[in-house]
């Protein structure tokens, strides 16, 4: 992945943001989901990448932009060739009723490097650094969470688990409960727990349960460079979940997947910035002539880095007011 590649790319997920910013709280999901389609794609046509939509908005037909397959960048000659996943914004509904932990997002990698994966469920389990190897995803919930307590030195009790509220989720939860770890419900948007799991101090350590498998993909990526674990397993929710998948070029629908094998690639990088505030990234702040944003931006590429990028944006105008 080129070094001058990265930078664009977080201005692409900026932009995402602060056009789902001015739109927190209108109780409209749909149309702040647009308005950040359409700023990230503006944006990311201006980058000298030649890219393809691996994992976006959905197919041609469902979507009008940044949908499976479509082709952005400049597409010069000499420009590298790069997947792409993004999720323009992450928590539509958190944004439209302006509860925190909504995010622009998106992962890149050289082409092959991201899983097409179907827009079906995958059952997840994130874990971070220090518990990586020590968990499966066919094991019983109790079993995981001792192992993890144990790997950070820790008992049961201490460990907090991030679970998406939903039905689905009843025994899952009976099941933490009932070892005695402590859970954080989510309505939507479960990339950023994920994150979470992954980064001393946040108070997460671990992510459980069946969420929209796209964003494991865009999840695995972020847990690579972060040097987590992700297990998944596709969902079979739906009637014609399998066919599509294997039309999408999933050759083992019933696989357990790891970071590895959704996010293989060799370059990976990952950006994201905050639209409402949430644990990990605040979100967009506005004032009279511009507005602030906090980011996370990382890769595999050597210097390793991992950046959280607060960045002042000023509106062309003569009356400078930067506010602190």
């Amino acid at each position: 992945m080129p070094t001058d590649v990265i930078p664009q790319f977080l201005r692409v997920v900026e932009s995402a943001a602060i056009a789902a910013g001015r739109t927190v709280g209108n109780g409209d999901r749909e149309h702040s989901d647009h308005v950040a389609v359409e700023a990230m794609r503006k944006v990311l046509n201006g980058v000298a990448i030649r890219g393809t939509i691996v994992i976006g908005e959905g197919e041609r037909d469902e979507a009008p932009m940044l949908h499976i397959g479509e082709k952005v960048g400049h597409w010069q000659q000499s420009h590298p060739r790069i997947d792409i996943a993004v999720d323009p914004l992450e928590g539509t509904n958190l944004c439209a009723s302006g509860a925190p932990g909504a995010i622009a997002v998106l992962a890149a990698a050289e082409e092959g490097g991201l899983l097409n994966a179907p827009d079906c469920y995958m059952d997840k389990l994130v874990v971070g650094p220090r518990s990586r190897g020590r968990v499966d995803l066919d094991a019983p919930a109790g079993e995981n969470l001792r192992n993890i307590a144990d790997s950070l030195n820790r008992e049961v009790e201490d460990l907090v688990v991030v679970i998406l509220e939903r039905p689905r989720h009843d025994k899952l939860v009976a099941d933490v409960r009932a070892a005695g770890a402590r859970i954080h419900f989510i309505t939507d948007g479960d990339i950023t727990p994920a994150i979470s799991a992954c980064v001393t101090g946040t108070s997460i350590h671990a992510v459980m349960g069946v969420g929209a498998a796209p964003e494991g993909v865009i999840t695995a990526a972020a847990v690579r460079c972060l040097g987590g674990e992700i297990q998944g397993r596709l969902v079979e929710a739906r009637e014609g979940d399998r066919k599509r998948a294997g039309t999408m070029g999933v050759a083992d629908f019933d696989k357990k997947h790891t970071e590895m094998t959704l996010a293989p690639g060799k370059h990976l990088s990952f950006a994201a910035t905050g639209v409402t505030t949430g644990n990990l990234l605040k979100g967009v702040a506005f004032f009279g002539n511009g507005c602030r944003t906090n980011s996370l931006v990382m890769g595999l590429d050597a210097p390793r880095r991992v950046r959280f990028v607060d960045t002042i944006h000023v509106d062309e105008t003569d009356n400078l007011e930067i506010r602190l």
